[in-house]
């Protein structure tokens, strides 16, 4: 997922956080994530603290793990997800 998409999605969602206050909160979720993925696996490197190197993958792969998820709902007609680009 590139920043691109990060930033349109959370444009979509601010825009949209008086409708949708839970996909809203969700999505600043994944992104805190994402960001602690990034902050995180070097620390862990340099304290040699390697089993938290896949909780760091993890956390780095949950928007795009997010947005393949709320596809693959929306696709099914399980979810509506309108800020998916048609």
């Amino acid at each position: 997922m590139t920043l691109n998409e990060l930033q349109r999605i959370k444009q979509w969602h601010v825009a949209h956080r008086r409708d949708h206050p839970v996909e809203y909160h969700l999505w600043d979720a994944m992104l805190t994530l994402w960001v602690m993925g990034w902050v995180g696996w070097l620390p862990a490197y340099a304290f040699e603290q390697f089993w938290t190197m896949p909780l760091c993958a993890l956390a780095i792969a949950a928007p795009s793990m997010y947005v393949a998820w709320r596809i693959k709902a929306h696709r099914a007609h399980k979810l509506r997800c309108d800020w998916l680009r048609s």
